[in-house]
């Protein structure tokens, strides 16, 4: 258990920072599906997101020097953050009181996608780890 720890701890940080973006601007950057900003919106927010996974996964590097540390990270980071995105899912009206319904299923839209690159990441930077060895 131990040593994964600072795995654990990334994870958490990871879907506290993300749940918090969310609990302050989620109101100024979701909008509901089908309206005309909800494309460019989500599409703003994966771009940033996927930025952030690739700077964060590289970071997450420094601490854990093994071969399949980024595989550890997307998969150890997706299932925290899934297991607690399903309680803040849950509790929507008090972790996130600001959001109306429409909202919350352009978070859940997001949240789908970004989850998907949580994955993907780290297994490309894997992968290109692999190449240059």
């Amino acid at each position: 258990m131990k040593k994964y720890l600072i795995t654990i701890l990334s994870g958490v940080f990871i879907w506290f920072f993300a749940t918090m973006f969310f609990v302050f601007f989620g109101e100024h950057v979701l909008f509901s599906p089908g309206s005309k900003q909800f494309t460019t919106s989500i599409m703003l927010l994966l771009v940033g997101t996927g930025f952030l996974l690739w700077g964060i996964t590289y970071i997450y590097l420094f601490f854990d020097k093994t071969m399949n540390a980024p595989l550890k990270f997307g998969v150890i980071g997706t299932i925290i953050g899934l297991s607690l995105d399903t309680f803040s899912i849950s509790n929507h009206t008090l972790i996130f009181p600001k959001l109306n319904d429409s909202q919350i299923i352009a978070f859940t839209t997001w949240m789908s996608f970004a989850y998907a690159l949580y994955l993907l990441i780290p297994a490309l930077i894997y992968q290109r780890r692999i190449k240059h060895m």
